[in-house]
């Protein structure tokens, strides 16, 4: 099975059967999913449940879609104590039943997709907002390939003082590191033996992983996962990536995080999507053959992405730490541009071969929600290309040099901007938008509302 239209009863069923025979030891199911803000919530459940829980499914209230960062609900909308709280209900996934390799006892767990009683899809799950705006690709008989390449930091469970993060001690010199060579051998043999265990475990879900590197900071990797015709499950292994990796690293002693900016003084994590398109035929038309690098349709796609780039940033950037990431002269784009292998654009066309094509977009943080952030992309690509959207000149040079003043680089102006976003609105729907931004407001006016030690270092001066 690799797509939701596969996930009939007795394929199901099925999967159960295979699962039982190779895993007779697991005891408990955990059934899972990610919210707004991407973090994986669910329920564990005894294994006897498992045959239930794929026929019937299970109840969740529908506003756990709807929480902060912290796990409150904020009554976004009215969903949540203003409507009393309903259940909705929560479908196993086909081909997501996996066991939990660094469980401390024998553990499976399945990936959800949730629906409302008469079975249409719930308009406040991330995944069924995406699945909805790739339906208009599919509409013009195309078809997404994705891979999502993610950055994100080990550090140490003991925080450094006044709360900060500090780089774990590295397994081969037993220091901790103050600085790191991209791309450096050294500092991926020194946890060789966590970053094998999390391909791993990505491995033994269905989760097809390609290059690890170090990057531009210490104790911070990158871990590339391979592409997937299949924008939903392209998604759920971003999803269950980060949940890979977080549960590997507590085996292994460590803490991991994708926050986007954990250190000031160090790069950011960003999560980049690689996206090439297919017509029916297979063909990628993203291909310009002859007449160029790129096709008619790559363009108008590239100038529908960059003319919804400012209505997503709410998205991509979803949080007062996101934004920190974004400063000049450092490989992260800084407004609505373009280039040929250009890392200093919102969104790259990486050298290779005609039939493999593609854009790199470059903008979110590793801390944005895949569903979402691969939403927002897909809903420019099918304006730009129905609507023959002109993305400029190709960027030469170095296009992160100073902030494109369209932009929103606050948050509460990203979130204040959902309220009047034509192409989102479109696509996302604007009730999403209006429950997603009513959420992430409340969240900051919680953030803002307690003092930061910073602000008792400059305002709580003596006489």
């Amino acid at each position: 099975m690799t797509t939701d239209e596969d996930d009939g009863p007795d394929a199901l069923k099925a999967e159960v059967a295979a699962f039982r025979e190779t895993n007779p030891d697991v005891r408990g199911i955990d059934v899972i999913f990610a919210d707004l803000c991407g973090i994986v919530r669910g329920k564990r459940y005894p294994a006897e449940d498992l045959e239930k829980i794929v026929a019937d499914g299970v109840g969740f209230p529908g506003s756990a879609f709807l929480l902060d960062v912290l796990g409150e609900n904020h009554d976004p909308m009215g969903l949540g104590f203003s409507d009393g709280d309903p259940d909705v209900l929560a479908m196993p996934i086909g081909d997501t039943l996996t066991r939990v390799p660094w469980a401390p006892r024998p553990l499976g767990q399945v990936l959800t997709a949730f629906r409302h009683p008469d079975g249409t899809p719930y308009e406040y799950d991330p995944r069924n907002v995406l699945a909805g705006v790739a339906a208009h690709l599919d509409a013009l008989g195309l078809h997404p390939v994705v891979a999502f390449e993610l950055e994100f930091y080990l550090i140490d469970p003991e925080r450094a003082p006044g709360g900060a993060p500090q780089p774990p001690l590295s397994p081969m010199t037993k220091q901790r590191d103050e600085g790191t060579q991209v791309y450096g051998m050294a500092d991926v043999d020194a946890f060789d033996d966590l970053l094998d265990e999390i391909a791993g475990a990505c491995a033994s879900q269905g989760i097809p992983t390609g290059a690890i590197s170090a990057e531009y900071a210490p104790g911070q990797f990158e871990i590339n996962l391979g592409h997937v015709a299949d924008p939903l499950r392209a998604a759920d292994h971003c999803a269950l990536f980060k949940r890979v990796v977080k549960g590997v690293a507590r085996r292994h002693g460590y803490q991991a995080t994708f926050m986007a900016k954990p250190y000031p003084q160090h790069a950011g994590s960003g999560m980049h999507l690689h996206i090439s398109l297919l017509d029916r035929d297979g063909r990628n038309v993203f291909d310009g053959g002859a007449a160029g690098p790129v096709s008619e349709t790559l363009r108008c796609g590239i100038g529908g992405i960059l003319a919804a780039l400012p209505e997503s940033m709410g998205i991509l950037a979803p949080n007062p730490n996101a934004y920190r990431r974004f400063q000049p002269n450092i490989f992260v784009p800084l407004g609505r541009s373009w280039g040929f292998e250009n890392r200093s654009v919102a969104l790259r066309i990486p050298q290779g071969d005609g039939h493999a094509r593609r854009i790199e977009h470059r903008v979110a943080g590793a801390d944005a929600n895949p569903y979402l952030t691969l939403a927002t992309a897909l809903a420019g690509l099918h304006h730009g290309i129905t609507q023959g959207a002109d993305p400029g000149e190709a960027h030469p040079g170095n296009a992160g040099a100073a902030f494109d003043r369209a932009m929103p680089w606050r948050p509460r102006r990203a979130f204040e901007a959902m309220a009047d976003a034509p192409i989102l609105r479109r696509y996302l729907g604007g009730a999403y938008l209006d429950a997603y931004a009513a959420c992430k407001l409340a969240e900051m006016d919680a953030f803002e509302a307690e003092p930061s030690p910073l602000e008792y270092r400059y305002y709580l001066q003596p006489d």
